[in-house]
């Protein structure tokens, strides 16, 4: 058996998550190899060589990769998906887009979300926003899989030495085109990589609050800011703050929710990260059924005091 990630790049290296899809890759058995598909992305090519139990590199290189492309990089996965017992992408925006493509070509049913691997065909996956847990097991000679990557701790960046192979490039089909983006460009962490992350919910108020409240906390801790679904609807934070099972899946070694009920599709997003810290004056709040320390509080007093004394 042999499993192939298809890393997630930005050309000149390679992003958190292809490290914990690696890990995955690891636990099926067998080789890992690890696909780039990108444009002038010899660089993340030669990351991807370094990580520690890769032994295997494949390389394309087009214009059509450049932006990661769906249609694009399905293409170029189905080109070499028979030399492959599995198939694994990172469940992120971009993994989610091209693992369906994929599965649907070659016929076979996609496994998503995968948190735990038990045997090369049998795996863990949440359902009901995580309040349960399936075990599926893949009939298909070739399994499709998404990897929660906060599941698996990542794999080492460096110490491996596996080769990295050039393949032809798939044609660019011409069926979607890359018109611009607008990206949102912060100098704290990212997210879904983040060590720390402080999170206000509905009860802030307003986005002047929000900022008033939270930004010096997350400043002090030099943490990334999050945010509930109630709070982005309302306008407080951003789409890319939001956290929750419609927003991102987070396992920081520190979450600090404030104002923050603790909804379930919320609870879904942050209840693995290692501790949880609510501020919340309601004490029937279910936040502080997964949270390590509840203080039942005001945050608008309990916030300002915290930031004294960290």
């Amino acid at each position: 058996m042999t499993a192939l990630v298809i890393a997630e790049h930005n050309n000149a290296s390679i992003k958190g998550a292809t490290l914990n899809t690696v890990a995955a890759a690891a636990q099926c058995g067998g080789e890992v190899h690890v696909l780039i598909a990108g444009h002038n992305a010899g660089a993340a090519a030669a990351a991807a060589a370094q990580i520690a139990g890769v032994s295997k590199v494949i390389h394309a290189d087009a214009p059509g990769f450049e932006h990661g492309l769906a249609e694009n990089v399905a293409a170029q996965v189905l080109i070499i998906a028979a030399n492959y017992s599995h198939i694994l992408f990172p469940a992120t925006a971009s993994g989610k887009n091209v693992a369906p493509r994929v599965a649907a070509a070659i016929d076979v049913a996609q496994l998503s979300d995968i948190t735990k691997v038990i045997a090369a065909d049998t795996f863990e996956r949440p359902i009901y926003a995580g309040n349960a847990i399936a075990t599926v097991q893949g009939l298909d000679a070739t399994h499709v899989i998404t990897v929660r990557t906060t599941g698996f701790d990542p794999a080492a960046a460096t110490g491996g030495s596996a080769t990295v192979e050039t393949a032809a490039a798939a044609a660019d089909d011409g069926k979607s085109k890359f018109m611009g983006s607008e990206i949102a460009k912060s100098d704290r962490p990212e997210l879904t990589a983040a060590k720390i992350i402080v999170s206000g919910g509905r009860a802030l108020g307003s986005a002047e609050k929000f900022n008033e409240v939270m930004t010096p906390l997350a400043d002090k801790l030099g943490a990334a800011l999050g945010a509930s679904r109630a709070a982005v609807d309302a306008g407080y934070a951003p789409n890319d703050w939001q956290v929750g099972q419609t927003g991102k899946i987070v396992a920081p070694q520190l979450y600090i929710a404030a104002g923050i009920s603790g909804a379930i599709q919320h609870l879904a997003g942050m209840k693995d990260s290692k501790v949880i810290v609510a501020i919340n004056k309601d004490p029937e709040a279910p936040i502080f059924s997964v949270a390590d320390y509840g203080l039942e509080a005001d945050l608008f007093v309990a916030v300002p005091e915290l930031i004294k004394v960290v």
